[in-house]
């Protein structure tokens, strides 16, 4: 039994995770990599996301990101390893994240009281998380803290983010949605990405979109018009409760005060972040 009111973690969540994921729409990363020849958006977010797993190739990125092309993937996946090693790009993603943090959020609220204490939280909150069956969660859990509180509550955010991450995975897989399947009826919930961002990003052609949607919809889980049935919000709902069930750790470590507290700070930072521009205004939608 949880001692969390009911979606908390979740709430947490969303308020966390954008301060770390803002990083990868942000023009910061890819002007860390370029010196090193790294340019395509494609390959810096492949290295990105994936320096902490080491010098891996494109079949572990593909299992562990879970929803990309294999042939994206394969497209830059050894070779960016030869323009700059895991551990230069693990630094220069902490260089970009000091710059996007310090541009979205401004200097006073960097070293404000706020941004410590919410570092404190988040830190205190991944002590709760699990390694075993958390491939991206575990190899993050490897890497030192960083000092300054606004890097630690961006790697707080991180490990929190790859925890759910890894277990959402794991539920998708158990629902036996593919990869694209995933994504179609994630946007047809209108939370997901937009079908132009999802196809220009993750490697799926127009006809791939069209051919999960007819899977989908030979499932009972899509009508005519793209939508999802009274079975797929269902679904998608039940998805969601199983990835908080198994996100629930963390939470429960921080406690139902902590959460909540974590919840407020992250959420005034990501609104800030938000009212600066963090995302493109049409990233999300069915549109």
């Amino acid at each position: 039994m949880t001692s969390l009111p009911a979606k908390a973690g979740r709430r947490c969540h969303n308020a966390v995770n954008p301060l770390h994921s803002a990083l990868y729409f942000a023009p910061d990363l890819a002007r860390e990599l370029a010196p090193y020849g790294i340019e395509d958006p494609s390959a810096v977010y492949f290295a990105g996301r994936a320096a902490a797993l080491g010098r891996v190739g494109p079949g572990v990125v593909t299992a562990t990101f879970h929803n990309f092309h294999h042939a994206l993937v394969a497209r830059h996946l050894p070779a960016v390893w030869e323009l700059a090693a895991p551990e230069t790009v693990l630094a220069a993603r902490l260089r970009a994240a000091d710059s996007m943090l310090r541009r979205l959020l401004g200097e006073e609220a960097v070293a404000s009281k706020e941004m410590a204490e919410a570092a404190e939280l988040a830190l205190r909150a991944a002590e709760g998380c699990v390694r075993p069956g958390r491939p991206l969660y575990a190899a993050l859990a490897d890497l030192p803290v960083p000092e300054a509180p606004h890097l630690a509550l961006w790697h707080g955010a991180s490990l929190l983010r790859e925890h759910r991450g890894d277990a959402h995975v794991a539920v998708l897989q158990h629902a036996g949605l593919d990869p694209m399947e995933a994504l179609v009826s994630h946007t047809a919930s209108g939370r997901g990405m937009s079908p132009g961002w999802a196809l220009a990003t993750r490697g799926w052609s127009r006809r791939d979109w069209e051919e999960a949607q007819e899977r989908l919809r030979g499932r009972g889980l899509l009508d005519g018009e793209g939508e999802l049935t009274e079975a797929g919000t269902a679904l998608r709902k039940e998805l969601e409760a199983e990835t908080d069930r198994l996100d629930a750790a963390p939470y429960e470590h921080l406690g139902a005060a902590g959460t909540e507290r974590l919840t407020e700070l992250c959420g005034a930072f990501t609104g800030a972040a938000l009212a600066s521009g963090a995302f493109p205004a049409d990233l999300f939608g069915k549109g």
